[in-house]
């Protein structure tokens, strides 16, 4: 004789492990400069306009010169742009155009990608240079690198303080050790940050002498509790 489906879902709805009260998504922006593929700043937490603005200051912040930026269509950009910046960049938003998204047995594959539109927001930005490509490969090499960002498995982070530790970490490597396989060299050393080549004993010492500090701020705590 069949069970009732019904019956059964509504015990195991009754019986499942509620999630905890911290339990969410996490973001992580990210600023690539196109020429050294150099992660010039980051930043984890929400998806709204706070973390947005607060992100695209810390971006500012870090440039000595005017440069062309390029975002996605995230609205919360414009405002934090323009807060960042003023009229001091050259900036554009890319905004990709997409087709139906797949049927159920695909419904993990993005839609197909049919179209581009680029928009100047500020400035005069070059269109021939409009573009994301940069930084989404960078994300994918971010994905393949740590498992704590890959979908449907148990090696996603269960601790927000223990994956900005862990972004931390990817991106002195990616920055200073990983060598780029285009320049064939560490972006660090085409954005003239450092002469040589790291090696991961030299990030290890890094870490000790930030460990022996007293009383260290948790800068990553704090964002991710805004």
């Amino acid at each position: 004789m069949r069970q009732n489906p019904g019956v059964i879902l509504q015990k195991n709805v009754e019986t499942a492990k509620a999630a905890p009260d911290q339990a969410g998504d996490l973001w992580t922006w990210t600023a690539l400069d196109a020429d050294s593929k150099l992660i010039v700043a980051y930043l984890i937490g929400g998806r709204d306009a706070g973390y947005a603005n607060e992100f695209m200051q810390d971006v500012a912040s870090r440039l000595a010169n005017r440069v062309q930026l390029t975002t996605d269509g995230h609205k919360a950009y414009l405002d934090a742009v323009e807060g960042a910046f003023g009229a001091a960049v050259d900036y554009a938003q890319l905004v990709k155009l997409y087709g139906d998204a797949p049927g159920p047995a695909g419904r993990y594959s993005p839609a197909e990608c049919t179209g581009i539109k680029k928009t100047r927001v500020e400035g005069n930005p070059d269109p021939k240079h409009v573009s994301t490509s940069y930084v989404e490969r960078q994300n994918l090499t971010m994905r393949m690198s740590m498992r704590r960002f890959t979908r449907l498995t148990n090696g996603f982070s269960k601790k927000a303080e223990s994956h900005a530790d862990m972004v931390a970490l990817y991106t002195v490597w990616y920055n200073f050790v990983r060598q780029h396989k285009t320049l064939r060299c560490s972006p660090a050393m085409a954005a003239g940050l450092s002469a040589t080549l790291w090696s991961m004993e030299d990030v290890v010492k890094l870490i000790d002498a930030r460990a022996a500090k007293p009383n260290r701020p948790t800068v990553y705590k704090e964002r991710i509790s805004n």
